[in-house]
């Protein structure tokens, strides 16, 4: 029998990594539904600003449909320098990020926005991950996986590109797609309880 004292929580993705980061927690969500809305960047906007309007827009969203609930959005963004890596839809982009990244370090935002109440939240995580130098050959390997495919900056840190990052600053659940503690802190805040 559903909790009645606590309220309707929805996770604003379709993102199978964010559910099961919350459920590694003991986070779950009574459903997960997609945001659509546009993430085309904006011309000349930074990744972290970028980040955050998207994951506020997402939570706007489903908001705006389910008034009454809970609402947890983010969005995951590899940045290299000012640039907003894409997520690796083929081959060719994914192997673009691996070897811009290869050998250099670069930082990964998530934007965590919640609403509840009409209150939002919103808070920016960042992680700085280094990368080694890739050869060709692993590059290519990776790209065999399949592992890249969909993901921001072309690679998954949960899978076999983590045998490419030798030191990560902050938080590893961030890199996957969300921060879990600063997500936990923010879903208290806003009367979730589980």
């Amino acid at each position: 029998m559903p909790d009645t004292k606590r309220p309707h929580f929805i996770l604003a993705s379709a993102s199978p990594r964010r559910l099961d980061l919350l459920k590694q927690i003991g986070i779950i969500p009574d459903e997960a539904i997609a945001a659509d809305i546009d993430e085309t960047p904006h011309k000349n906007e930074l990744p972290a600003i970028y980040a955050q309007r998207v994951a506020e827009e997402k939570a706007t969203f489903v908001a705006e449909k389910y008034p009454q609930a809970i609402i947890l959005a983010a969005d995951t963004v590899v940045a290299c320098g000012r640039r907003i890596l894409p997520k690796a839809e083929d081959e060719k982009a994914a192997r673009k990020c691996l070897e811009l990244l290869s050998g250099r370090r670069h930082r990964v935002y998530t934007a965590v926005c919640v609403i509840a109440d009409g209150k939002k939240q919103n808070r920016l995580a960042q992680t700085h991950v280094r990368f080694n130098r890739i050869a060709e050959k692993e590059i290519s390997h990776y790209i065999a996986s399949g592992e890249w495919q969909g993901k921001a900056g072309g690679y998954a840190i949960q899978g076999l590109a983590e045998a490419f990052i030798p030191w990560i600053g902050g938080s590893y659940s961030n890199v996957v797609g969300l921060p879990l503690s600063e997500t936990r802190a923010m879903l208290e805040r806003a009367g979730m309880r589980w």
